[in-house]
């Protein structure tokens, strides 16, 4: 007689109880399996966490943290009486809230173009081609920027120049700045974007687009009543997971396309942290800083989610 398999959970008040001694016995090697990824998480996002406290001391590298005085709030203090503190911040949601509304389009709707083609040939094609500016770092990135941007060498200004223009220092002008950041970056990325909507289109029901077909619906119509559809719940998660980096600007960018003429735009928190932590060492300073900034983008990715879910019913959590 076979011997019924022991439940890993009993009913308890109407809800099922996780017995996890016996779920740990039956199960052992998907534990083992995962283990890996919880050392990982614990050593490097759980185990950090008790560093957070020297934002709070004046941490002196000779005493330790343990050993440090503590302080209270007075590097936050310090940060939000700072001469360059509106402008820090100012420029880092402005940086960001642009790089978000027009950067966060791209990829969804490329992922939607690339849908429509039907030669595999040609869409492998594509999609290798708009992937290939992801892997080339930042400073390279910023190297080609300085090439090509060049008052003397640089192909813009040598077709300006061409037609008559003055040649402009793209580098060197603050106004500038914020629209280079913004390209560049949806260059790089978009195609690497479009991956996870494109997973998602991959899901979609084909019969669907057969019984538009069928119908007479257009390509638009399609995109309209089968593909936005689909990529809705997708779409809003990842626009929250953004909202969420706000105040969280691509630094080593910013530090590498600074020059002292664009400095009152591109001067942004993740820079003045890097200059003043490294540069002058006030480790308790900038930890404070970037504790305000981690507070106010878990703020804002709550305040998204719950917005989210009440207007489409999509969210994280």
């Amino acid at each position: 007689m076979v011997k019924p398999a022991k439940r890993n959970a009993v009913a308890v008040g109407g809800k099922k109880k996780i017995n996890w001694k016996t779920a740990m016995k039956n199960h052992w090697q998907l534990y083992v399996l995962v283990l890996p990824a919880i050392i990982y998480f614990f050593v490097f996002n759980y185990m950090p966490l008790y560093g957070i406290q020297i934002a709070f001391k004046d941490y002196k590298a000779v005493n330790g943290i343990a050993g440090s005085a503590w302080v209270g709030l007075k590097h936050f203090k310090d940060f939000f009486n700072a001469y360059y503190f509106q402008r820090l911040l100012v420029n880092t949601l402005l940086l960001n809230v642009y790089n978000l509304l027009w950067s966060f389009p791209v990829p969804l709707i490329l992922a939607i173009l690339l849908n429509q083609i039907r030669s595999d040939r040609k869409k492998r094609f594509i999609q290798t081609s708009i992937y290939v500016p992801y892997f080339i770092s930042t400073v390279v990135l910023a190297g080609m920027l300085y090439i090509f941007l060049s008052p003397t060498s640089g192909i813009v200004n040598l077709i300006r120049t061409s037609l008559g223009m003055t040649a402009i220092d793209y580098m060197s002008d603050a106004g500038a700045f914020r629209t280079l950041y913004i390209l560049s970056g949806i260059w790089q990325s978009a195609g690497y974007g479009t991956i996870l909507y494109i997973a998602t289109l991959s899901g979609v029901d084909p019969s669907l687009y057969e019984a538009a077909e069928i119908d007479g619906a257009s390509i638009w119509q399609k995109i309209r009543y089968i593909d936005l559809p689909s990529l809705v719940p997708t779409a809003v998660m990842v626009f929250i997971l953004d909202c969420g980096k706000l105040l969280s600007s691509n630094t080593d960018k910013a530090l590498v396309m600074q020059t002292p003429g664009n400095i009152p735009t591109s001067d942004i928190i993740g820079v003045y942290v890097y200059n003043v932590g490294l540069g002058s060492g006030q480790f308790s300073y900038t930890a404070a800083i970037g504790l305000f900034v981690n507070i106010i983008n878990f703020i804002l990715i709550i305040t998204v989610n719950k917005i989210a879910k009440k207007t489409t019913d999509t969210g994280l959590f």
